[in-house]
C-alpha cells in the first residue's frame, strides 16, 4: 500500500502530517508513505528526517497573499500583486509536475493537510483518478481546501461538522492529529521533562513559541520584558523558540539587555522538533493561536497566554483565540494593545506566575478541550477508504 501525504508552508501543516505518518506506520508498518511538499519550503528538511517518511518529493506551489482587515487596499500593493501573479504560474507548473508524479507513484490515496502545496498535488491526483482526503484544523476552511473540496473523497475536520460548508455525509470530525509525545501532563512527567532539558524541578518556567516559523511581533513583545522578569524572579527560567529567520536578531538583543548571570536562565532556539518537552516542562506558555499549537497545548493542559495574529486571511486565529477565551480556557491578548502598552503582557505573566490556583484553573479548562487520539482516527479513516 502506498499513501501520499501533503501539506506545508508552516509547522502547523507539517507536524500534523508527520503525526498521521506515525499513526499509519503503527497500524501497518509495511505501508509506503511518501511526502510531497513545496519546492523551497523553509521547513522542508523536517519531513526528510522523519523515520516514518519513506520518500520525499517537492513540486512548485503558489500562494495567494491576502490579509485580514486590509480590504481593497491590498489590491493596490504592487509587490503583493506581482507575487500573486508570479505564484499563479507556479501553481500551473506545480499542477503539471504533480500530475506526472502521481502518475508515476500511483498511490492508493492522498491525504492533504492543507497549505498551498496541497492544491497542485490533489489536482494532480484527481487527474490520475486517485482519491484524496482533506483536513481542516480551523473553524474556517483554508482557501486551498475550498479550492479542492468538490473532488475530495472525505473532509476530516477538527471541530463540529456543522461549522463547515462541506456536504454533511462527506464530513467527519476527527480533531487535529498530533505528535504521539503530546499527552496529558502530571507533576511526575513535568519533572521528567525538566530533567531532560536542564530546568530545576522547583523553578518556574516560561515557554514562548510563535509557531513553526516564529513571530516577530511576539519576539519583540517578549524581548522587552524578559530582562525585567529574570531580574524580578530569581527562580524563573525562560525558553524562547524564535523561528529560524529571527533567531540571530533575538540572540543579539538578549546579549545587550541581559546580564551574564541571568543569561544562564534563558535559552533561545530557532526551531524545536521536540516542542512537547519544553511545553510539557513549562508552567506558562505564550503562543500564537495557530490551531495545531493550541491543540498540542490543550492535550497537555497548559496555562496559556495567547496572542493571535490579526492579519492572517479570514481572521482564523482571532476566532480560535476568541473561542478559548469564551470557554475560560486561556488568557488572550491583542497584539495592537501590546504595541500600545507592552506592560500588559508583563502583567499577565506576573499574574500567572504569582497565582498557582489561576494557572491550575486555566490548565483544567484547556485540557478538557483536547483530542489526543486524532492522528489514529485519521489514519484509520485513510485506511478504510483504501
Amino acid at each position: 500500500m502506498t499513501i501520499v501525504l501533503t501539506g506545508g508552508g508552516s509547522g502547523g501543516h507539517i507536524t500534523p502530517v508527520l503525526a498521521v505518518a506515525d499513526a499509519l506506520k503503527q497500524i501497518d508498518s509495511r505501508t509506503t508513505i511518501i511526502y510531497v511538499g513545496q519546492k523551497g519550503d523553509s521547513l522542508g528538511d523536517i519531513p526528510l528526517k522523519d523515520p516514518n517518511i519513506d520518500r520525499v518529493y517537492t513540486v512548485r506551489a503558489g500562494k495567494f497573499r491576502r490579509f485580514h482587515g486590509e480590504g481593497l487596499r491590498q489590491l493596490l500593493d504592487l509587490k503583493v500583486l506581482f507575487l500573486n501573479v508570479r505564484d499563479l504560474f507556479y501553481v500551473v507548473i506545480g499542477t503539471f509536475q504533480s500530475w506526472r508524479l502521481m502518475r508515476r507513484l500511483n498511490p492508493d490515496i492522498v491525504f492533504s493537510r492543507g497549505g498551498f502545496v496541497s492544491v497542485p498535488v490533489t489536482i494532480g491526483a484527481k487527474l490520475n483518478g486517485i482519491p484524496y482526503i482533506t483536513h481542516d484544523s480551523d473553524s474556517i476552511p483554508s482557501l486551498a481546501n475550498r479550492l479542492i473540496a468538490r473532488w475530495a473523497r472525505l473532509h476530516a475536520v477538527a471541530l463540529d461538522e456543522k461549522l463547515y460548508p462541506y456536504p454533511r455525509e462527506k464530513t467527519v470530525k476527527t480533531g487535529i492529529p498530533l505528535n504521539k509525545h503530546f499527552k496529558p501532563i502530571n507533576a511526575e512527567l513535568q519533572n521528567k521533562y525538566r530533567s531532560q532539558i536542564n530546568i530545576p524541578k522547583e523553578a518556574k518556567m516560561l515557554f514562548v513559541i510563535g509557531g513553526g516559523l516564529g513571530s516577530q511581533d511576539i519576539n519583540h513583545a517578549v524581548a522587552d520584558i524578559v530582562p525585567h522578569l529574570l531580574n524580578d524572579y530569581k527562580d524563573l527560567y525562560i525558553v524562547h523558540a524564535a523561528g529560524r529567520i529571527n533567531e540571530e536578531e533575538l540572540r543579539e538583543r538578549y546579549k545587550e539587555t541581559i546580564s551574564d548571570t541571568n543569561q544562564k536562565r534563558l535559552q533561545v532556539f530557532p526551531f524545536l522538533e521536540d516542542v512537547y518537552l519544553y511545553s510539557g516542562a513549562a508552567d506558562i506558555v505564550i503562543t500564537r493561536a495557530g490551531a495545531t499549537n493550541l491543540a498540542e497545548f490543550e492535550v497537555q493542559g497548559k496555562a496559556c497566554i495567547i496572542i493571535p495574529s490579526s492579519f492572517l486571511a479570514g481572521g482564523h486565529q482571532l476566532k480560535n483565540a476568541n473561542y478559548l477565551e469564551e470557554q475560560g480556557a486561556a488568557l488572550v491578548l491583542d497584539m495592537d494593545d501590546l504595541v500600545a502598552d507592552p506592560n500588559r503582557l508583563a502583567k499577565s505573566i506576573i499574574s500567572l506566575l504569582n497565582d498557582e490556583q489561576k494557572r491550575s484553573a486555566l490548565s483544567k479548562k484547556f485540557k478538557q478541550l483536547g483530542q489526543p487520539d486524532a492522528a489514529h482516527t485519521i489514519a484509520r479513516l485513510i485506511l478504510e477508504q483504501v
